[in-house]
């Protein structure tokens, strides 16, 4: 295996990404984990960007090299616009029109650059009646009939952190469109825009539900319906020592496999496909999970096919063994986080390092990408 394989499958592919929040950086941090070279465009000094604290927790920014520019200033937006030129993808989560403002828009940069891919990230996207409003995940994921869905009986519907706006349908829609942009430029040769809406990703991921309510199925209330925390046998369970197991057995094989590992009256267990026996049998579950702490429950269940496993804590998961065998968690800088993923048989992905300081490492991929020390001192970068 040659050197430029162990870099990941984008080893080669130069990102510029303008500094943003949530969405935009955590796509960088994908596509910088896959080996491309990713240089973060942000300015130095005090900023209303992301919530404030010392770089090594920002790990949306590990394996990316910074520069710091004001785009505001002629100069500065000059090399930016050099910068953009050697690019093969520009990543920006501003309001529409903001980019072109700068004088950094897709007519602009593609205009020099026909073989840029362009991707945009917003809440609503670039068109529409809400394209140029404010919102965050929540807002996003409240249009698509997600959050109207994630919830218990009784009670109003849950907001699931910002993973399903912010990070599912966002994040992971514009990397894939950037993926997907490249293998078609790779015929072409051309760049395009890539218009990615997290109100429209997270659409996505509601797509088996629609074809469930479609067809009649999952149309019950908020908490009622079998993958919303309705059905017993797919739910979570205080144990003796106030955690929690997850029990997701929802094929009746899996059921009759709890059953005959722990005792539990397999009758019941099965008579769960009639929707009326599904109190009397979450009192019966609810009942019987407290009756062992979660490390026994574990240890009983885990190496069969009864679908239990551990609510772990995220200060737990790096000790689980099944994510110590998998590598699922690293240390990078002193920060326990996710690992790089997918796993690629040859050309592997990996963290490449800890978050930049403002302005590390940029310089020198500015140096390395072509740009030369004339461009960087007219700029206003001294260059040592």
């Amino acid at each position: 295996m040659n050197e430029k394989h162990q870099q990941g499958p984008l080893a080669g592919i130069r990102v510029v990404e303008i500094a943003g929040i949530g969405p935009g950086p955590f796509c960088g941090m994908l596509l910088a984990d896959l080996g491309a070279e990713v240089l973060l465009i942000e300015r130095d000094g005090p900023s209303d960007i992301g919530i404030p604290r010392e770089r090594k927790f920002d790990i949306a920014h590990r394996g990316k090299t910074s520069i710091s520019l004001d785009l505001k200033v002629p100069r500065a937006r000059d090399l930016a616009v050099e910068l953009i030129d050697i690019a093969d993808v520009l990543i920006e989560g501003f309001r529409p029109g903001t980019m072109e403002r700068l004088g950094l828009g897709p007519d602009i940069c593609m205009s020099r650059n026909p073989r840029l891919i362009y991707g945009r990230m917003t809440g609503y996207g670039q068109t529409g009646p809400l394209s140029k409003v404010a919102g965050h995940d929540l807002n996003y994921i409240s249009l698509t009939g997600a959050l109207h869905a994630i919830g218990r009986t009784g009670q109003p519907p849950t907001p699931p952190l910002n993973l399903l706006g912010d990070y599912a349908g966002g994040s992971m829609l514009l990397a894939f469109g950037i993926a997907s942009a490249l293998v078609e430029r790779s015929r072409s040769g051309q760049g395009q825009v890539i218009d990615a809406a997290m109100v429209e990703g997270a659409s996505l991921l509601m797509a088996p539900y629609f074809g469930m309510y479609a067809a009649g199925m999952n149309t019950r209330p908020r908490g009622e319906n079998l993958l919303d925390s309705g059905a017993p046998f797919y739910n979570v369970y205080e144990c003796a020592d106030g955690r929690y197991v997850a029990f997701g057995a929802i094929e009746r094989k899996f059921r009759e496999a709890f059953a005959q590992r722990t005792g539990f009256p397999v009758e019941s267990l099965l008579d769960g496909d009639d929707r009326s026996k599904w109190p009397a049998l979450r009192k019966s579950l609810d009942k019987f999970f407290r009756n062992r702490p979660r490390a026994e429950w574990c240890e009983l269940l885990e190496d069969c096919d009864a679908c239990i496993t551990p609510v772990l804590a995220p200060i737990e998961v790096g000790q689980h063994p099944h994510n110590k065998a998998r590598n699922i968690f690293i240390n990078t800088n002193g920060v326990v986080q996710p690992n790089s993923a997918p796993q690629f048989s040859r050309t592997p992905s990996s963290v490449k390092g800890a978050p930049p300081e403002c302005g590390q490492g940029g310089i020198q991929r500015a140096l390395e990408w072509g740009i030369s020390r004339e461009q960087l001192d007219a700029a206003g970068i001294g260059v040592d």
